[in-house]
């Protein structure tokens, strides 16, 4: 169903947006907050030598799950050289796809071919089956063919059908399709440089259906209203009548002096609730503002709202108190299963501030599943999830 079905105009609320404030984080008591089990040496396995892994996503089924495929599941990372500084593969990211059977991720390649994305790197977004299709949305990073990183972030998804045989995984990839462009309630991102983490973002594109049909897209934003240091958004837009672009709508989740990115944005329909998750970092909230490195959630019956913050301030699942930059980019399935990425871990150091230099702590590959338990407005870690 389109935005012009539904009766929206561009910028229309779909519901208030939730206001994520210094206030609603001010609740947070260090002694409550739920925290993810440590890593140990054996939870941190190399998927290929010489390549390093981080923001993953399946290819879902209707309902969010892992769609079944060849005895297992179909995953998508962003991937690259493993360099002997782990903060350049941002420069270098390619989408990659992994078969998952028996909780082990087994590399299968490139994605995309090379010179298809507009960008000069894909970074993260979302994959589903349409059809007998996999829809892959992702963002394009840059520009095509520069010599210089730049750091505009475009929407996209292409297309490709699954074969029944195993012989190969895409049978080639329909021309992308830009979904949205900045404007409106979002500030566009065409910067000559930045700094990760400082970056205006228009990025990690997200699409969900609601039962009546209605198609939305969310993706991590900034506010084009409130253009300072910190003012990261989820937005939403709504699909339009040509089933590729979306109509922006006002934003789900406003973050404006409070944190600068609201990552990775993705729902879960669990017990009649609908659950909005977002990963964010301690470096990006705001001076004064002291919250870890964590998944973050707000829920409500439905996509209009009213959102309410998950255990009144937001925080759902921490990293340990001894290691503050152990995962990062969760990932919520349907059945409470969290996927992310190993990022610097074996610091044991409650008192870090900064990331470790160097390769010797990173682990850039796939992280223990996790479970979480959800209670109405209740949130946190249950276990360690067993495959």
């Amino acid at each position: 169903m389109s935005a012009a079905v539904l009766g929206l105009k561009i910028n229309d609320p779909v519901s208030v947006p939730l206001m994520w404030s210094r206030q609603c984080l001010a609740g947070l008591d260090p002694a409550t907050i739920m925290q993810a089990p440590v890593l140990e040496p054996h939870d941190v396995q190399c998927v290929l030598p010489g390549l390093d892994v981080w923001d993953s996503w399946p290819l879902s089924d209707a309902s969010g799950m892992p769609f079944a495929w060849r005895g297992g599941e179909l995953w998508f990372a962003l991937a690259a050289p493993a360099f002997d500084d782990p903060e350049q593969r941002h420069g270098h990211a390619r989408i990659h796809h992994f078969h998952r059977r028996a909780g082990r991720f087994h590399h299968l390649g490139v994605t995309l071919p090379d010179g298809f994305s507009s960008g000069s790197r894909e970074w993260s977004g979302a994959a589903r089956m349409e059809g007998d299709e996999a829809a892959l949305y992702f963002t394009a990073a840059g520009q095509r063919g520069e010599s210089v990183e730049t750091f505009r972030q475009r929407l996209f998804v292409t297309r490709s059908p699954l074969p029944a045989d195993d012989s190969v995984v895409f049978t080639g990839w329909s021309p992308p399709c830009e979904l949205i462009t900045p404007g409106g309630s979002y500030q566009g991102t065409d910067q000559s440089n930045g700094k990760i983490g400082e970056i205006k973002a228009f990025r990690d594109p997200f699409p969900w259906r609601e039962a009546d049909g209605s198609e939305y897209l969310l993706f991590t934003a900034s506010s084009a209203a409130a253009p300072r240091d910190f003012n990261g958004l989820v937005g939403l837009a709504c699909l339009d009548p040509d089933g590729c672009r979306y109509a922006p709508l006002a934003p789900l989740v406003d973050a404006t002096d409070t944190n600068n990115e609201l990552e990775r944005p993705h729902l879960v329909r669990h017990a009649g609730q609908l659950y909005l998750f977002w990963s964010t970092q301690t470096k990006v909230f705001a001076p004064g503002i002291d919250a870890p490195t964590g998944l973050y959630g707000a829920t409500a019956q439905s996509i209009e709202g009213p959102w309410e913050l998950l255990n009144g301030h937001g925080l759902v699942m921490a990293n340990p108190e001894n290691e503050p930059f152990q995962a990062y980019s969760w990932w919520v399935l349907p059945d409470l299963n969290v996927a992310a990425f190993v990022d610097y871990w074996g610091v044991d150091d409650p008192s870090a501030t900064s990331k470790p230099q160097g390769r010797s702590h990173f682990g850039g590959t796939f992280a223990p599943f996790v479970t979480l338990a959800l209670d109405g407005v209740k949130a946190g870690v249950a276990r360690r999830a067993q495959d």
